[in-house]
């Protein structure tokens, strides 16, 4: 057990293993654009609808169990049957992180909507607001905490997950679990599943600090 983890640790600190293409550094960077594209679109799809659902009060029943039914579904299984309907490309990738993201950002971004006070939108229908000047002044700003906070789950759920692009020939992190995997090599596995812990890890932590900087003067 010594022995893997000396090796694990040369492995991680060789400066030759964060080098070139394949190096830890590239790898690093491909894992974090297929992370944070995935993300982005997730928010674009579901933010709107959890803003919708919110103010409105329709369709919650529908989106809520939609978003639990593609949590629900295996990402690699989803990767599979998209890569055979698409081919050999980055699509299958993003449409299963997609889909692991969309969740986490619907529901929280209901949740903060709907946990608004209700006394305080009445207070701006009193004061002249219309229905969309309410979303964007009042419902929104409050609801901000828990949608941050929904972000943050979908981005280290999708990081944890993006290994999978290595499933379907492409890199990442997860190039190093799937070739370690394939190689044998035990510490090519370790390394891959340390780094991809580490950078969800410190995601977490930078994205949580913020938000409490963000948001301090809510709690103090």
């Amino acid at each position: 057990m010594y022995e893997l983890f000396a090796n694990l640790g040369a492995w991680l600190t060789g400066a030759e293993q964060w080098q070139g293409p394949d190096g830890i550094a590239h790898r690093l960077a491909e894992h974090l654009q297929y992370s944070l594209l995935a993300t982005l679109i997730a928010t674009a799809i579901a933010l709107p609808i959890g803003l919708l659902i919110g103010h409105t009060g329709r369709g919650a029943f529908l989106a809520i169990n939609l978003s639990s039914f593609g949590r629900a579904l295996p990402t690699v299984g989803l990767v599979v049957l998209v890569f055979l309907a698409s081919g050999l490309s980055m699509t299958p990738v993003y449409v299963a992180l997609v889909a692991l993201a969309v969740p986490s950002i619907v529901t929280n971004t209901y949740a903060g909507m709907t946990a608004v006070d209700p006394e305080v939108k009445d207070a701006a229908r009193g004061q002249g607001m219309r229905g969309h000047q309410i979303l964007w002044q009042v419902e929104l700003p409050l609801a901000l905490p828990l949608i941050m906070t929904g972000l943050r789950l979908a981005l280290i759920q999708v990081v944890a997950t993006a290994t999978v692009a290595a499933y379907v020939s492409f890199g990442g992190l997860g190039r190093y679990v799937f070739d370690g995997l394939a190689q044998r090599d035990l510490v090519q596995v370790l390394g891959g599943a340390v780094l991809v812990a580490v950078v969800a890890v410190a995601l977490d932590l930078v994205l949580s600090g913020l938000q409490r900087i963000l948001f301090r003067h809510r709690t103090a």
